[in-house]
């Protein structure tokens, strides 16, 4: 199964051009469909907005300012400009209040001292926001489906917990995909999320509306999910750091779907999304905080010892967009400022393998004997009809998304679990994988482009359903993985790169992150005109 014949070459070849025309006609398609809306984004006036999660945590614990203050601050912006971006589900408001009184009134004590706090609750007094899959007591655990709507989370996520624990208080949960499943974040239970650089434009999936909501400020961090992108493209597309962290050191309890087997259990990861670089590390500590051995999150990396590669596109990929001009002109940037800088040669690699990126994913996905989608959509309680549910669909009537039908009625095609296409491609995945470990050894961090474009319309990625795929083979190799912002393009959307290390060498992730917004700048506050 290894080798094509030139015929069946040059036919991929053809049909690959004729996909891009088809791309470029969609695009200019929606791009009428959506002209001529862009809505005045409302500024950020409030500088408290613009702080790191760790600048906010050091002014509360050392009293400069009070922790209802802050929250105060992020509950205004949220009633601000939710209304325009629709990233914000659920709110616990009330209760946040109470909590944060409780944390200046201990504060005002000075019962226990700032050094004290600073090691047991680092993030005492912060507003954070999640995703509605992870669940927060009391709060809507829906996952974006309406069979789910009425569900209240029973208890916290253990992920929730360890926040909590860190002095953390979370304020509301932002919008996902129906059942987190597509790069899209719109649903039948809370509708669809706008970007706030575009609101014509996605804000990606599954944890879309928290990709949006740190873009926008509305908290001082956000932890999302990710076992396809689902934290990395969001912030892509929204212009925010995010980190999909080694397999199994952050727990995925309560995350709903849950991983079917022991493979999407590995491939799955929760973990920060924020504004700011040096919110990444302190932030995956708490989350962490029972792998410290395995991680080493606190030995210092230098990146002027590094070993830097990179591969500006994935070797081309059928039924994926080409990488932009834009996105391919980052890797150049990135080598001149090493070189310029440390005197540091970036190697450009590449992987041949990457070009199966999207077959590999479906194929790793594949389990045994766990509930299909159709199961899933019906909330583990029968099956849906997909085809029913099309002609529903057709008249407005279907409970669920066009891409959850579209997700059942494909769920079925390609390889099977424990057939000779699954067995190749699950074997390429492991060569793969051994291919990068070997070249980053320890010491070793791999620039990857996390999406071929920047954010498309609303709908588009219906023509160009295989783009996850930059992100999505990550999961399934098992490394590390952060999505860094590197500015807006000449349309004024994010733009960014994705940093990849050895598994349980999250911390030269971070550390590149951290360069890369030194040399950059990271995250730039959206300002939508009229």
């Amino acid at each position: 199964m290894g080798k094509s014949s030139p015929v069946k070459t040059y036919t991929r070849h053809f049909l690959k051009i004729i996909g891009a025309f088809l791309q470029i006609f969609f695009h200019w398609l929606f791009s009428l469909v959506y002209s001529g809306s862009k809505i005045s984004m409302p500024p950020i006036n409030d500088l408290l907005l613009l702080e790191s999660a760790t600048s906010l945590a050091y002014k509360i614990r050392t009293r400069k300012i009070k922790s209802s203050e802050v929250l105060q601050s992020f509950i205004d912006r949220i009633n601000e400009v939710n209304p325009l971006l629709n990233c914000v589900v659920d709110k616990r408001f009330e209760e946040a209040k109470k909590e944060a009184q409780i944390v200046d009134d201990l504060l005002a004590s000075e019962v226990i001292s700032e050094e004290k706090l600073a090691q047991e609750k680092p993030f005492l007094g912060v507003p954070f926001t999640t995703k509605d899959c992870i669940p927060v007591k009391g709060m809507i655990h829906s996952s974006g489906l309406v069979k789910r709507k009425h569900n209240i989370a029973e208890e916290d996520a253990k992920s929730i917990t360890s926040l909590r624990n860190a002095g953390a208080i979370p304020i509301a949960l932002t919008n996902v995909s129906e059942l987190c499943m597509w790069w899209e974040s719109a649903n039948k239970v809370h509708g669809r999320s706008r970007n706030p650089y575009d609101i014509n434009r996605i804000v990606g999936g599954s944890s879309g509306g928290e990709g949006c909501a740190q873009a926008a400020a509305i908290s001082a961090f956000g932890i999302g999910s990710d076992i396809g992108g689902s934290i990395r493209m969001p912030s892509f597309f929204n212009g925010i750091f995010g980190h999909k962290p080694s397999p199994f050191v952050v727990s995925n309890h309560g995350q709903y779907p849950e991983p079917v087997t022991e493979e999407q259990d590995r491939f799955l990861g929760i973990g920060p999304m924020c504004r700011r670089a040096e919110d990444l590390l302190p932030i995956l500590k708490v989350l962490t905080a029972s792998h410290k051995e395995k991680l080493k999150l606190d030995e210092p990396v230098d990146v002027t010892k590094l070993k830097w590669y990179y591969q500006d596109n994935d070797s081309g990929s059928f039924m994926v967009s080409s990488v932009v001009p834009e996105i391919k002109q980052l890797f150049t940037k990135i080598c001149k400022h090493l070189d310029k800088a440390y005197g540091v040669k970036a190697t450009k690699v590449n992987f041949k393998r990457f070009a199966k990126s999207g077959a590999m994913w479906f194929a790793n996905m594949k389990s045994p004997n766990g509930p299909s989608f159709r199961q899933q959509l019906a909330n583990l309680n029968g099956t849906v009809n997909p085809w029913m549910e099309l002609v529903k669909w057709v008249f407005g009537l279907s409970e669920h998304t066009f891409i959850g039908i579209m997700t059942c009625l494909a769920e079925k095609g390609g390889c099977k679990y424990g057939d000779e296409k699954y067995d190749y491609l699950v074997q390429e995945r492991n060569n793969l994988r051994r291919e990068l470990l070997e070249l980053l050894g320890n010491d070793g961090v791999f620039l990857y482009p996390t999406h071929p474009t920047a954010a498309p319309y609303h709908n588009e990625p219906l023509v160009k359903p295989f783009n996850f795929s930059y992100t999505a083979v990550i999961n399934i190799l098992g490394l590390p993985a952060t999505h860094c912002p590197m500015g807006l393009d000449k349309n004024g959307l994010p733009i960014g790169i994705q940093v990849i290390a050895a598994e349980n060498n999250d911390r030269l992730c971070l550390a590149v992150a951290r360069e890369i917004e030194k040399a950059f700048g990271g995250w730039i506050p959206p300002a939508i005109k009229a």
